[in-house]
């Protein structure tokens, strides 16, 4: 689901703020309210990151099942797309909300990678019109886990870096976490992430999980520009 809203100068002239700040401003308090409705009293929290068509750039999580969940990102149009749309006076936010995150919530359902499953003991339990349900959790094959620390570069971000190892891994990255982060006394600042790997369908085995990590590593490096510790 995605939404644009598009203002003209006689919106933000007399707010005391410019007009990026004053869509900025409207947009939280938009996306903020229907986080409420859909969610009720959760907690939430703004998060800055990067994308291609908006700046500033932001992503709201909230708090689901004793961790931050991302549930839409959003920000304020890039110039350059209103220009070219003839609105050259004009400012504007979008965003877009993927539906799965919102049942997850309203499910119970912890890992987004089931609503592509065909395993009867989820599809089973969901059904037209029925939307009281919550997820019966079923057995789980055990994740592998594998750690990557390197050195960051200016132009680094996180969702970079999480489209990398699905380009690589698809289905079977379950998770992408950073579990360490220092800088040193030159001003370089390291990550480390550790990558959560699992299959809804069998056991992995550590050759096909090594093989994976490598070119992960690879392109990694390659296309971040970042230098592996």
């Amino acid at each position: 689901m995605e939404g644009v809203r598009v203002f003209a100068p006689n919106d933000w002239e007399g707010s005391g703020t410019d007009a990026t700040s004053h869509a900025a401003e409207d947009l939280k308090k938009c996306l903020e309210g229907l986080a409420r409705h859909l969610f009720g009293g959760v907690e939430m929290r703004w998060v800055d990151t990067y994308f291609p068509f908006t700046n500033p750039s932001f992503e709201l999580e909230i708090y689901f099942q004793d961790q931050w969940m991302e549930v839409l990102g959003c920000g304020v149009t890039e110039q350059e797309i209103l220009k070219r749309s003839g609105k050259t006076d004009n400012v504007a936010w979008a965003f877009g909300l993927g539906l799965e995150r919102l049942a997850m919530v309203l499910f119970d359902i912890p890992d987004i990678r089931l609503f592509w499953s065909t395993d009867e003991r989820f599809t089973s339990q969901f059904s037209s019109g029925r939307l009281g349900l919550k997820f019966k959790p079923f057995s789980k094959y055990p994740p592998c886990y594998k750690d990557m620390s390197f050195w960051i570069s200016d132009s680094f971000t996180e969702n970079n870096l999480c489209e990398v190892v699905r380009g690589i891994a698809g289905d079977l990255a379950e998770e992408v976490k950073l579990i360490d982060n220092f800088t040193n006394k030159k001003g370089m600042t390291s990550h480390c992430y550790r990558i959560a790997y699992r299959s809804m369908e069998r056991s992995l085995t550590d050759e096909e999980i090594n093989d994976l990590q490598w070119k992960v590593r690879e392109q990694v490096e390659n296309k971040l520009k970042v230098v592996l510790r």
